[in-house]
């Protein structure tokens, strides 16, 4: 290796990737070798080492190896546009897994009805204001399990059948700092 070139096997190494893989990408002309060797052995310079680390980056964002290749064809336009597709199919597979997991609990809970009767939001509203919790004190709860344990409050709201805009709502309201706040 040379302070300007780097052979396939040492880019492999500096970047935690296969060998096969770096083979794969020059068959594909993502990454191709600036030069060879002698014996016909691929040399990558610095442009491909710094083209590799964006694959890298892009690759670490979810995007796909078409996409990528997309993007580093378009130089000057940046990958904006790509970046905010991929950030909306995100946030569309997070709806997604949401609602699965909403419906998992709801089938848990009727398959669990026959052994004790379901926990209601009315029910749990019940019991925190027998056990002497007012709104402030309500509040202070859910903003210590919104703190603590966000997604176990959301699986919780979840598991009391709530609507999901309310489920936002609370959790906005256990977030927000203008009232009380818990250490």
């Amino acid at each position: 290796m040379t302070a300007t070139t780097w052979t396939i096997g040492q880019l492999a190494r500096r970047f935690a990737l296969a060998r096969g893989t770096l083979l794969y990408y020059d068959s594909i002309g993502l990454l191709m070798p600036s030069g060879r060797t002698g014996g016909n052995y691929r040399l990558y310079g610095a442009a491909d080492v710094e083209r590799l680390a964006k694959i890298r980056r892009y690759r670490a964002a979810g995007l796909s190896l078409e996409a990528i290749q997309q993007l580093l064809r378009q130089e000057g336009e940046g990958p904006r546009g790509l970046l905010e597709q991929r950030l909306s199919a995100i946030d569309q597979e997070i709806q997604q897994l949401r609602e699965q997991q909403s419906l998992i609990l709801r089938l848990l809970k009727s398959d669990s009805a026959t052994l004790a009767s379901p926990m209601t939001k009315a029910l749990w509203i019940a019991m925190l204001n027998a056990a002497g919790l007012d709104e402030a004190g309500m509040r202070r709860w859910h903003q210590a399990f919104e703190r603590h344990a966000p997604e176990a409050h959301q699986a919780f709201l979840v598991s009391l059948d709530i609507d999901p805009e309310e489920i936002a709502g609370i959790r906005a309201w256990s977030n927000a700092t203008d009232q009380v706040d818990i250490a």
